[in-house]
């Protein structure tokens, strides 16, 4: 059951449902916004959610999932919902996404790449705390 974050969003958003085509279209807004397509590395999406006009996303898959982005040894956990509003480059608002930092799980609120032809990106934490890494290292097959 989506929560009422997005369910206040439903209406004129584009919503998609299957995991394959939600998988689809979640890579091409992120290749869209200018963004590595390998950031939701999910493959038990039920929805994909696009509300163009507030640049809202969402997707909402079974159940939790733990993916290790081997180039840079980190663990990020997807909840079984994630949502973030969205803009050129960038994530912002984002719930539903931890990063383990030593011991810790952090939430990352938010994620931009400075410009289109950057090859960083930067992780922002509810904490404050950010960090950068090679772009290539979330693209798809890594």
């Amino acid at each position: 059951m989506a929560s009422t974050t997005i369910d206040s969003h439903r209406k004129g958003a584009e919503v998609y449902h299957g995991e394959s085509l939600c998988k689809k279209k979640s890579i091409e807004l992120l290749g869209e916004l200018g963004l590595p397509k390998g950031l939701f590395p999910l493959d038990d999406i039920q929805e994909f959610g696009y509300n163009r006009e507030v640049g809202f996303i969402w997707l909402i898959q079974k159940k939790k999932n733990d993916h290790t982005f081997k180039k840079i040894k980190r663990q990020v956990s997807y909840a079984p919902e994630v949502t973030a509003f969205v803009g050129e480059c960038k994530m912002k608002k984002m719930t539903g996404v931890k990063t383990k930092e030593l011991m810790l799980w952090l939430s990352v609120v938010e994620m931009y790449v400075d410009t289109p032809s950057s090859e960083k990106i930067t992780f922002k934490t509810g904490t404050g705390l950010s960090d950068s890494f090679p772009a290539a290292a979330f693209e798809l097959g890594h």
